[in-house]
């Protein structure tokens, strides 16, 4: 690390620290707020002044090297939910800096109820699961490493057996429910119950996003790469693969009853019948009008958001703008082009100029 860098760093940690002081230790998503943290920045303040709970920074202090994958886990789901929803409505905007008084990382949405909720919740489990199982595959901790279940196993009449260094999900699971999830027997308030209940569930569908799109490679080997024989192992998706799935389940999530008798149950009472899945994506309450602006709950509207005018899906003015119309300029681009490398020794380039229109929502 340069000097610069050096002195930089306790600014770094100054407003960090600041900005821990606007949320209480116990609010639930809190640590959330690692995956914007700079880098270093964590590590720096140590577990006890980390934006956790009682139950995680005693985790965390008893596993401090798993902090960075905590943090990159955090980073790997803000970063999908935002890529996967940046030509909706609600396009999974982060609080970059919170006034006094508000809620965590995603404000309203993180206790609202909603398809959004659900959503938030699975694929930061997902992406701690993600993060933490990369880590010990790479070698990165002591009490974990490749999945050791699968050695010595394969089958001889099909030319395979298992070998290389299998991703060890399971532990990125156990890891990220001792984590999460946290028991809900203590809780008396109905409404905080059920959305509790809601959030267990949604953290569990997540983790099993990850699980279901694991995925077998091999490697050849025998004589002028005959593949005579093939040694296989099982590794995880790319988390973009993942985050299309939630989104998948986010599209054809399922309403739940506000009232919880023995266990969750499907709201309309046609469909109650129908079982509930683990990887089901559940929600209590419907989404809010993302169109207009509503300073209460934090929701900026769409007016102002570039958009699509030739298209008919999400990201499509007439979506987009919630049929208010949309406003064109035109943008003038100016970059380098038609670069040649002249000897000796440099390059020349041409100046060229281009005119785009671009659409915001009224």
């Amino acid at each position: 690390m340069d000097r610069a860098a050096l002195l930089a760093l306790p600014r770094l940690c100054a407003l960090w620290a600041a900005l821990l002081a606007l949320f209480p230790s116990g609010a639930q998503g809190n640590w959330m707020w690692l995956g914007i943290a700079s880098f270093g920045v964590p590590e720096k303040l140590g577990c006890a002044n980390l934006p956790l709970n009682s139950r995680q920074k005693e985790l965390c202090k008893r596993k401090p090297y798993l902090l960075p994958s905590i943090r990159e886990g955090a980073r790997l789901g803000i970063q999908e939910c935002r890529s996967q929803f940046r030509h909706e409505r609600w396009n999974c905007q982060v609080a970059a800096a919170a006034p006094p008084g508000t809620s965590p990382l995603f404000g309203y949405e993180l206790s609202s109820g909603t398809k959004e909720t659900a959503f938030i919740y699975a694929v930061m489990a997902a992406g701690l699961v993600h993060s933490v199982t990369r880590s010990c595959s790479a070698g990165n901790m002591t009490e974990c490493s490749c999945d050791t279940t699968l050695q010595n196993g394969g089958s001889a009449s099909e030319g395979w057996h298992w070998g290389g260094c299998s991703d060890d999900v399971q532990y990125g699971m156990w890891f990220s429910r001792k984590f999460l999830d946290f028991p809900i027997r203590n809780t008396t308030e109905k409404d905080n119950k059920v959305l509790l209940t809601m959030n267990l569930h949604n953290n569990e569908a997540g983790r099993q996003a990850v699980a279901k799109l694991m995925s077998v490679d091999c490697r050849c080997h025998g004589v002028s790469g005959s593949c005579a024989v093939k040694t296989c192992w099982k590794t995880m998706s790319s988390f973009e693969k993942i985050g299309h799935l939630l989104k998948d389940k986010y599209e054809n999530s399922v309403q739940v009853s506000d009232k919880i008798k023995r266990k969750m149950r499907r709201r309309e009472k046609d469909q109650r019948k129908v079982p509930i899945r683990k990887d089901d994506l559940l929600y209590v309450n419907k989404s809010p009008n993302y169109c207009v602006e509503d300073k209460k709950l934090g929701i900026p509207g769409t007016q102002g958001r570039e958009c699509n005018r030739t298209s008919e899906g999400a990201d499509g003015c007439n979506l987009l703008c919630c049929g208010r119309g949309y406003n064109t300029h035109v943008v003038r681009h100016v970059e380098r082009c038609e670069c040649k490398f002249i000897w000796c020794c440099y390059v020349r380039c041409r100046r060229c100029e281009s005119m785009t229109d671009v659409h915001t929502c009224k």
